[in-house]
């Protein structure tokens, strides 16, 4: 999500960036929903909420993003998303060729994240990881009863909105230093609309990453968190430069 003008980084730089980068999302945000969201204190024999809840996880996500693409946007681009891959690449900001090399290292990331935070959590007596990885849904599966066609619509905007604040945000003719700030927000945002409808994906990536540790029918859910993610990236590439005036900009996305 920044500028990579001076210097190109090497193939090996851009796939550690992009591993390290959705593996600190993925820890970060699907770790404060497992091990923070639901907190409970007892004092004498009243039991108070002391979870972070839904405010505290849209934060750690949006912070995710924030601290990813200060350290690491440089490198990569800071894109930690498959969904934000295919948006560059269909605005022009990077070359279809290198897409597979970035979506595969962020769900090589995400997954030793996923991985991690299963260990972690078993450590607890009573944990049952079915049922409480963070996954994403709908129906059933949706935190609050949603179904697929709410669950569809909503990954589809959602990510639009997510992509073209991310190309707005790092175009040339943006502020380039309050790029990570801004997009972090919008994360952010989006989590705080969409965590009770589909517990928030915009973001293949993550979703795997959870997914079959989740167990409980996600993985069978697991294709509409990559198509409507995927289909919001399209449109948000598409139709940026046609709307917003800008096309081919190779300096301010990912020029790695």
């Amino acid at each position: 999500m920044s500028d990579t003008s001076t210097t190109t980084p090497s193939t090996t730089s851009v796939i550690a960036a992009e591993v390290i980068g959705t593996f600190w999302l993925v820890l970060g945000g699907c770790g404060s929903a497992v091990f923070a969201a639901k907190q409970v204190a007892s004092i004498g024999d009243a039991d108070f909420q002391v979870g972070i809840g839904y405010l505290g996880v849209s934060l750690a996500f949006g912070l995710t993003v924030l601290t990813g693409a200060y350290a690491l946007g440089h490198i990569s681009g800071g894109h930690f998303n498959p969904a934000v891959t295919v948006g560059a690449c269909t605005a022009g900001r990077l070359a279809w060729a290198k897409a597979p090399l970035y979506i595969v290292s962020q769900v090589v990331g995400g997954l030793v994240a996923g991985a991690l935070i299963f260990v972690v959590a078993r450590g607890k007596d009573g944990f049952d990881a079915t049922g409480n990885m963070a996954a994403n849904g709908y129906g059933a599966n949706s935190p609050d009863g949603y179904g697929l066609l709410s669950a569809l619509i909503i990954e589809i905007v959602l990510t639009a909105i997510f992509v073209w604040v991310i190309l707005g945000a790092t175009d040339r003719r943006a502020p380039a230093a309050a790029a990570p700030a801004a997009i972090g927000l919008t994360l952010t945002l989006i989590h705080l609309i969409s965590i009770p409808i589909t517990n928030t994906s915009v973001n293949p990536a993550r979703s795997t990453a959870v997914a079959f540790f989740h167990g409980d029918g996600a993985a069978g859910q697991l294709w509409l968190f990559w198509l409507a993610p995927l289909v919001g990236a399209l449109i948000a590439g598409v139709l940026y430069g046609p709307l917003f005036g800008e096309r081919n900009n190779t300096t301010a996305l990912a020029n790695a």
